[in-house]
């Protein structure tokens, strides 16, 4: 579930310009008063030779936005479309970020460096194009923890901060300000297609295809590339939104703009993790309707895959497409199914007896009210939990486990801890008020600390 961690040299590929000017506007970085460094992801950096970097040498780059040798020689605003909460909007694209530049890792991927907070774009309409430090911080921790639970995501590379003042409605301000630099492999999102077919252009529609299947999906484009990029798409976005639930992941605003053609989760603004398997539960305040409510993702997954496939009815006829499209509910569970069993820690005994399985695991978690976290944590691998409570759903989900083996044997200290690591809204808020209150990073870094510790401790079992 985890994506290998290689070191690599730098090795630059601006790719983006094959897809020719109209796929976005070159812009400017805004020019900030201040850029103090705030977190720098190392982790990631070795994988696309940046490490070396020393912190003014990363400043420059990622607050002040001076070019990557041999790359983009100025970003670029992506233009697109996109359903806002199953509202069709033409008026979008990047309005307060932009891609910096493009280089492989050492998996041979094409990564993007894109921003959040960077300065106003043709498409800020009426925002200021900056991003909150809270913001920032709060996707460090959303990226952290996700790709830590094995969902593929988009990495919080850089944080800095900038030294204005924003006036937000949302949260106590003026507040400060910061800008971030997001590793992610592509930017190109199910909107930009919607782009290209509202426009009717069939020529920028076919560079785009196969600038997704050679570049990003490495596919050699086949007889109908179209619909060849859908099936690749639901596999991947299935994948996703299975891998969202058994996280306990709520992103909050599954728009057709915010779904990544990788399958890969980006663009964290009221993310929550749920505390319990509550498919009621939503994550943005603005979402009345709970229509990216927790239990609802995947169904939202599907309706956006449903619109790219509409897109592409500009060079592929229907048929092919319904036929990706009807894979996505097989797909979706099973990557439930190998998820949770990844999660757990467990050897498969065949998709009738784990389908058993994850139904009676998420009835003790439903009714019988066990959070999700110290659910996954004191069943790992089979073992009973130490503060177990005997109930009509926890038993019933025992007798079934009863029947598993562990994937692997389970060394590591963390699986001794009394609780698990998690990341509820408490957690969130405490690690925000020493920043705000004290200019305390400490409780980030001890945070972020935790988790990659998680993360080391669930990738014994390979994905």
């Amino acid at each position: 579930m985890h994506i290998e961690v290689l070191p690599s040299p730098y090795r630059p590929d601006p790719k983006i310009a094959s897809l020719g000017a109209k796929i976005g506007d070159p812009v400017q970085s805004a020019d900030f008063p201040r850029t103090i460094l705030r977190y720098r992801n190392d982790l990631w950096a070795s994988t696309v030779g940046l490490d070396s970097l020393n912190d003014d040498q990363w400043v420059q780059h990622f607050g002040r936005f001076v070019p990557l040798p041999d790359n983009m020689p100025e970003p670029l605003a992506l233009r697109y479309h996109g359903h806002q909460f199953r509202v069709y909007n033409p008026e979008i694209g990047d309005g307060r970020g932009f891609l910096f530049a493009q280089l492989r890792d050492g998996l041979d991927r094409l990564l993007d460096f894109g921003t959040k907070g960077s300065g106003t774009t043709p498409y800020s309409r009426r925002g200021d194009g900056r991003l909150t430090l809270k913001g920032g911080v709060r996707e460090i921790l959303a990226t952290e923890m996700l790709e830590a639970l094995g969902v593929n995501t988009s990495k919080s590379f850089s944080l800095i901060e900038t030294g204005e003042e924003l006036m937000r409605g949302d949260e106590p301000s003026p507040t400060r300000s910061a800008v971030l630099v997001r590793l992610s492999h592509s930017h190109i999102r199910i909107g930009t297609f919607q782009r290209m077919a509202a426009e009717g252009d069939s020529g920028g529609m076919e560079r785009l295809v196969t600038y997704c299947l050679t570049i990003l999906y490495n596919e050699t484009p086949g007889d109908n590339p179209a619909a060849q990029l859908l099936h690749l798409a639901v596999e991947r976005i299935a994948d996703l939104a299975a891998s969202y639930m058994v996280a306990g992941f709520v992103h909050g605003v599954l728009n057709t703009d915010n779904i990544n053609i990788t399958g890969e989760s980006f663009d964290y603004g009221p993310w929550r993790f749920t505390e319990f398997w509550d498919p009621h539960f939503t994550a943005a305040y603005f979402d009345e309707t709970g229509l990216y409510a927790f239990g609802r993702q995947a169904e939202a997954m599907h309706w956006n895959l449903g619109q790219l496939a509409v897109s592409l009815r500009l060079l592929c006829e229907a048929p092919p497409l319904i036929e990706a499209l009807e894979r996505y509910p097989a797909l979706f569970q099973a990557a439930i199914i190998k998820r949770f069993l990844w999660r757990l820690g467990l050897q498969s005994l065949g998709d009738e007896r784990d389908r058993e399985l994850v139904e009676a695991a998420e009835r003790a978690m439903a009714r019988g009210k066990i959070p999700i976290d110290i659910f996954f944590h004191g069943y790992r691998g089979g073992r009973l939990p130490d503060t177990r409570q005997s109930g009509e759903f926890s038993d019933a989900f025992e007798a079934i486990l009863a029947d598993y083996r562990p994937a692997v044997e389970d060394t590591h200290p963390y699986w001794n801890a009394s609780s698990p690591c998690s990341m509820l809204i408490a957690e969130v808020e405490q690690i925000w008020s020493a920043i705000a209150e004290k200019d305390d990073w400490d409780p980030l870094m001890q945070k972020v600390e935790a988790i990659r510790t998680m993360r080391e401790a669930l990738s014994a079992v390979k994905g």
